[in-house]
């Protein structure tokens, strides 16, 4: 049996259609940027934005399909500035999962697909092409690009202790290789691969890094061929450094996307101002918790100040009126809404008009309450709220004016957002 038989694979020509699939449902816990890789900042683009332009430039790909972070619709309303060449669909819980997910609505005319990675967001159109044509030959249904591997790598063991590793071997250099994508398939053999997956557990499935280890264990030979270094993988924070410098050089040679890349962020601040309540049973809710040994503040809504100064920095910042404007005194819907609440309809807002948000600073002032030992949680809750890092510190007033006397807290917040490009 050859292994076309096997696979039950058939091979097209490379002049019909291909679809690319790119993944971009990763949090990128170790970029430690707060939002999902694919929309970090590099250059006024995010990283899905500079791989879609490189593959917009490659005309056997007709479509293109972008796998978003699940319950996360930002990526999904960013990518429709492309038009109907770029789909959307949300991932999965792991790497196959997302992929799955886009081959479930890949073109069934498609003869090959190709899987990309937003975090190689540079990989030139010239790489993708390269694929395409050795996708080409009737004896190739698996093409991966690779680098070959400079550094000596071990395989390591845990020594007798179980507390320390030690060498098991040392590969020869020679035949090791650093993989990257985009790699491409035969649709019908990737299709059939990864529906191989449906026996596999979820467990299972977080093992998988790559789809051409997927076709491996279907039985198909994947050719190598060599990749490129402006295919980088962004991981770590100290990458975008290098994804900065491919910018700035694709920027260079290209004057029309260094025109179109010029997006400049805006800057807006806000103040707010509460006095203590009154009423001793009032709940004291202060950048989005609740501190319970504390009295809390007047206002139309549950009067935090933290909240409150970042909705109208941000409102400022977009030019789109003030706290005033969307949940004044005239609005009873909001009467006793949470600061959460608002800031989260804030951000909405605020991309609802075109923006999108780089991050907030607040920082209060007053004698109550203690906040220290809570402020990283607070961070977290408003960060979550409107999609965008939110740092908050606090100050006392040395005992001066109405903060020093704890009659009341003043919040002060400068918001960044810029233009999404279309």
């Amino acid at each position: 049996m050859t292994r076309h038989d096997k696979l039950g694979a058939v091979k097209q020509s490379e002049a019909q259609n291909s679809s690319l699939i790119l993944v971009a449902a990763g949090m990128g816990t170790r970029l430690g940027a707060g939002i999902p890789k694919a929309m970090v900042q590099v250059a006024g683009k995010s990283l899905a934005e500079h791989a879609v332009d490189r593959i917009l430039g490659v005309g056997q790909i007709t479509e293109i399909i972008v796998v978003t972070p699940p319950k996360d619709e930002r990526l999904a309303a960013a990518m429709a500035q492309y038009g109907e060449r770029v789909r959307t669909v949300p991932g999965g819980a792991s790497r196959a999962a997302s992929v799955r997910a886009g081959l479930a609505v890949a073109s069934s005319e498609a003869a090959n697909i190709l899987v990309h990675d937003a975090a190689r967001a540079f990989a030139p159109a010239e790489l993708h092409e390269r694929v395409l044509h050795a996708l080409a030959d009737e004896q190739c249904s698996a093409v991966i690009p690779a680098l070959d591997v400079t550094d000596t790598i071990c395989v390591v063991q845990p020594d007798a202790s179980g507390e320390d590793e030690i060498i098991k071997e040392t590969p020869a250099r020679s035949t090791l290789r650093a993989v990257q994508t985009p790699q491409g398939f035969d649709a019908a053999l990737l299709r059939a691969a990864h529906a191989r997956l449906d026996s596999c557990t979820e467990a299972e499935l977080e093992l998988v890094t790559d789809d051409a280890s997927i076709v491996r264990a279907f039985g198909a030979e994947v050719q190598v061929l060599p990749g490129s270094q402006q295919a980088l993988k962004v991981t770590y924070p100290e990458d975008l450094d290098a994804a900065g410098k491919l910018a700035a050089s694709h920027l260079a040679s290209n004057p029309s996307a260094k025109e179109e890349a010029m997006i400049l962020p805006r800057v807006g601040n806000g103040i707010d101002v509460h006095a203590v309540s009154d009423d001793p049973a009032r709940e004291m809710w202060l950048a989005g918790l609740h501190f319970p040994d504390d009295i809390g503040l007047s206002g139309h809504s549950d009067g935090d100040a933290v909240a409150h100064a970042a909705c109208d920095a941000l409102f400022s910042a977009a030019g789109i009126g003030d706290l005033g404007t969307h949940f004044g005194v005239d609005r009873p819907e909001f009467a006793g809404a949470s600061g959460v609440s608002l800031i989260a309809e804030a951000a909405r807002l605020v991309r609802e008009a075109g923006f999108e948000i780089g991050n907030v600073s607040v920082q209060f002032v007053g004698r109550r309450p203690r906040f220290a030992a809570r402020r990283e949680e607070a961070n977290a809750v408003l960060s979550a709220a409107i999609g965008a890092p939110v740092s908050v510190i606090a100050t006392t007033s040395d005992g001066l004016g109405y903060e020093g006397e704890g009659k009341g807290v003043t919040a002060y917040a400068t918001a960044l957002v810029y233009p999404v490009s279309h």
